[in-house]
């Protein structure tokens, strides 16, 4: 039987975080998978990419590759409890395995959020992002004006905003207040953090679901420091002119397979769990 050439193989890169249990069961998977003829381990330009770890192995990975976006697929293994990123619980790896092994290219794929970030010299910095980025003042509350689709909205003053991907809606978002959406619509969340609401200023005081045609646009009032995160990244950035958030033209992908879990059984896992009725 003639071997198979290293490129006509499945290319998948493992990323696992520094815990014990994720170093032990990286470990597993690295003998395994050195010794199968289907798959050829490569960190470089990968068709797969395994996680190991939980949600913020994932969103690392994610950021890792996300010039990749167009061909790389992700998979992950979580080595705690379910997450939403992940669809494999540790003891489940000969599962992953044999549905690797049956893969035939399917994806479930999901929106992602573009920032552009421009700075009163004229410079701007590009960003995408899985779950959220939210912007705040760093000296004083936070005013700014909110403007969707070129309409002037609100003028925002509070302690900053948040705007979330649809997979992102449970995270950040979800503890502000926002609404949980189904990461097949394809739409962005701007939520409100700590608002002023009173006599003398009013803002809508709840979330808002921006269709994938529209741009926000948040426009601060006040020279000073901001402070930008960028799912789990932070940046400081002086004079902030404005900062755009739309859509992005590309997604992040996931391998389907028959253990791809229910986005509502993930929501429910992590939120609601099992109980008596």
């Amino acid at each position: 039987m003639t071997q198979m050439n290293f490129t006509d193989k499945i290319k998948i890169a493992i990323i696992a975080n520094g815990k014990f249990q994720s170093k032990r069961l990286t470990a597993k998977l690295f003998a395994i998978l050195r010794n199968d003829d289907d798959f050829y381990l490569t960190k470089k330009n990968p068709d797969i990419v395994i996680t190991i770890g939980g949600d913020g192995m994932l969103l690392s990975a994610f950021h890792m590759y996300e010039k990749c976006l167009d061909h790389v697929r992700f998979v992950g293994i979580h080595t705690g409890h379910l997450g939403f990123y992940t669809d494999y619980r540790d003891f489940e790896v000969d599962k992953l395995l044999e549905n690797l092994h049956s893969d035939k290219g399917e994806r479930v794929s999901y929106p992602i959020l573009k920032v552009t970030v421009t700075l009163a010299d004229g410079r701007q910095l590009t960003s995408r992002a899985l779950n959220e980025a939210t912007i705040r003042r760093i000296e004083k509350t936070m005013v700014a004006d909110v403007v969707i689709n070129k309409v002037h909205f609100e003028r925002f003053r509070g302690d900053g905003i948040s705007v979330s991907t649809p997979t992102g809606s449970t995270a950040y978002n979800k503890s502000l207040g926002g609404a949980v959406l189904h990461p097949t619509i394809e739409a962005l969340q701007l939520t409100e953090i700590s608002s002023l609401n009173n006599r003398v200023f009013r803002t809508l005081g709840s979330s808002i679901i921006v269709p994938k045609k529209d741009k926000i646009e948040i426009v601060p009032k006040r020279l000073g420091s901001y402070v930008l995160s960028i799912d789990n990244k932070t940046y400081t950035h002086r004079n902030v002119a404005k900062i755009e958030y739309e859509i992005d033209r590309k997604k992040i992908s996931f391998v389907s397979t028959p253990s791809h879990t229910s986005f509502w059984e993930r929501v429910k896992d992590a939120f609601i769990g099992d109980f008596d009725s």
